[in-house]
């Protein structure tokens, strides 16, 4: 299994990143994410506990349920299902007010469930992406909350 944690600091207050964030139709603003919808609505919020998220990325599907929901400071979601299959431990976004805004980390834990090579191919490929595709969206989210383009590599 492999684990990545993408951060950025948003100049934005917690509340108001934290809801975008949440928010799965936003990382449509990517060119990386093609489709995300709300498939099923939370427990006492549209994203709160039990929603089921869909995602369609460049490189694949995700279905994803929201295990907790803690606004604006974290969310976890599990990854149910996904093509291509992948096995996934945890997702969780944490959200702290830093002097100039909101710092936001994304971690990830997953693994590309193939005998031999999965390993390899998780840290060497699937790794890259996820974190390029994670910083895409981050950077969606400075854009949309600041008004600011930024050009994170």
């Amino acid at each position: 299994m492999e684990t990545l944690t993408v951060q950025r600091v948003i100049a934005a207050p917690i509340a108001d990143v934290f809801g975008w964030c949440a928010t799965t139709t936003n990382y449509t603003r990517t060119p990386f994410v093609l489709k995300a919808r709300l498939a099923r609505p939370g427990r006492n919020a549209p994203y709160g506990v039990g929603a089921v998220r869909l995602h369609t990325w460049a490189i694949g599907w995700f279905r994803e349920r929201i295990a907790t929901y803690n606004p604006p400071y974290d969310f976890d979601y599990v990854v149910e299902r996904s093509f291509p299959p992948a096995r996934h431990e945890l997702g969780r976004m944490t959200f702290t007010e830093v002097p100039g805004g909101t710092l936001v980390a994304w971690t990830t834990t997953f693994q590309v469930p193939l005998p031999l090579v999965g390993a390899a191919l998780t840290r060497v490929v699937a790794k890259p992406v996820v974190a390029h595709v994670f910083g895409k969206i981050l950077d969606a989210a400075d854009t949309a909350l600041t008004g600011a383009s930024t050009n994170y590599r």
